[in-house]
């Protein structure tokens, strides 16, 4: 069998970015939304959280419903105080990578820049052949069938090589309609016919490895 390519989500799976933040973020959206939809808190909240759920990603339902410029959204909305102090990485990560066989793949819903400032602070950078973000989706976010098409026809990838390895389960159930191996990384107790293997952190790849392997050479 081929070495697989991995397709690798970053925010809450390769960092932990519910702390400081996604909190962050979110803040930073729903003030978006009150500014240029002019609604209060609660609608613009009520707003944010139903176009995620809907759609997978705030900035979909945003531009399908408000024409929202993409660029603009995504630059007013991810503008950080002190990013550095925000992040939160497990260091041993950069081994369990390096030591995966195969190429390796951000596939982000976020923007470049953010994505971008991110590996260079933790170090994932290197460890990295390529990166996605929402720009190069052509602001078509994940779960969408064409923000993974996109990536596939743009790596000329065969799908069935591909190991998804993620924290949203949404995102993992396209992924295995198009014939991925995938990896969930969860912490809770919830199952899915749709996941290969799940994990509590990525730092647990390694030991996994070997069953996606087997699985994969019965298919290819």
């Amino acid at each position: 069998m081929k070495n697989p390519v991995w397709l690798f989500d970053l925010d809450n799976t390769l960092h932990n970015a519910t702390p400081h933040i996604f909190p962050h973020i979110n803040r930073s959206m729903r003030q978006y939304i009150e500014r240029h939809l002019g609604v209060d808190e609660h609608e613009a909240t009520r707003i944010r959280q139903g176009y995620w759920e809907r759609y997978g990603a705030t900035l979909l339902g945003l531009m399908r419903h408000h024409n929202t410029d993409p660029r603009h959204f995504l630059r007013e909305t991810h503008r950080f105080p002190d990013l550095p102090r925000m992040v939160v990485f497990d260091k041993p990560l950069l081994h369990t990578l390096r030591r995966l066989p195969g190429r390796k793949i951000i596939f982000s819903n976020a923007p470049r820049d953010y994505a971008e400032a991110i590996l260079d602070i933790t170090g994932l950078d290197r460890c990295f052949d390529a990166v996605y973000a929402v720009e190069n989706l052509r602001f078509q976010p994940k779960p969408t069938l064409r923000g993974f098409r996109t990536l596939l026809q743009a790596e000329r990838l065969d799908p069935r090589r591909c190991i998804m390895v993620e924290d949203s389960l949404a995102n993992l159930v396209t992924a295995k309609k198009l014939g991925m191996k995938t990896v969930w990384v969860s912490a809770g107790l919830r199952q899915s016919p749709f996941v290969d293997v799940k994990i509590r952190s990525a730092t647990q790849l390694s030991k996994c490895y070997g069953r996606l392997e087997i699985s994969a050479k019965n298919e290819i």
